[in-house]
């Protein structure tokens, strides 16, 4: 759900999941405009919101490059065919769990390019799957 956060004092996302408890205020909400709202919500990939935006730079294998062109993971993704048919995609983000979780359900047909932290969050991400599978 996203609100008004007071603690914080500006828009967050929460989790219904996780609110303990609620009431009603007497006090009338405050107006937040369509682009304050965008500036925060639109900006990160998946439902982590926020101002401090990285670029993720994902390269897929030509295989998969047919079903991934044609799914859209951000408004303002960057996209291109690479002249050896693989597929390029730029996807802005602030927190990588849900980015990560996207990018490993692609297993082999997908490399991380930048940035270095979000490849290495991968890297070890799948050492920790090979490790289950080695028991």
């Amino acid at each position: 759900m996203d609100a008004w956060c007071h603690l914080r004092n500006d828009i967050r996302n929460f989790s219904l999941d996780a609110i303990r408890n609620a009431e009603i205020l007497e006090t009338a909400s405050a107006d937040v405009s369509d682009a304050q709202l965008n500036e925060v919500l639109g900006t990160g990939y998946g439902i982590f919101t926020g101002r401090a935006i990285q670029w993720a730079t994902l390269i897929f294998s030509k295989e998969r490059a047919r079903w991934v062109s044609a799914e859209r993971w951000h408004a303002k993704q960057q996209s291109k065919v690479l002249e050896d048919g693989r597929y390029e995609l730029r996807v802005p983000f602030n927190d990588s769990r849900e980015l990560v979780l996207d990018i490993l359900r692609h297993g082999a047909q997908v490399g991380v390019i930048a940035p270095a932290s979000l490849r290495e969050t991968i890297k070890n991400e799948v050492a920790l799957l090979a490790s289950v599978y080695r028991k």
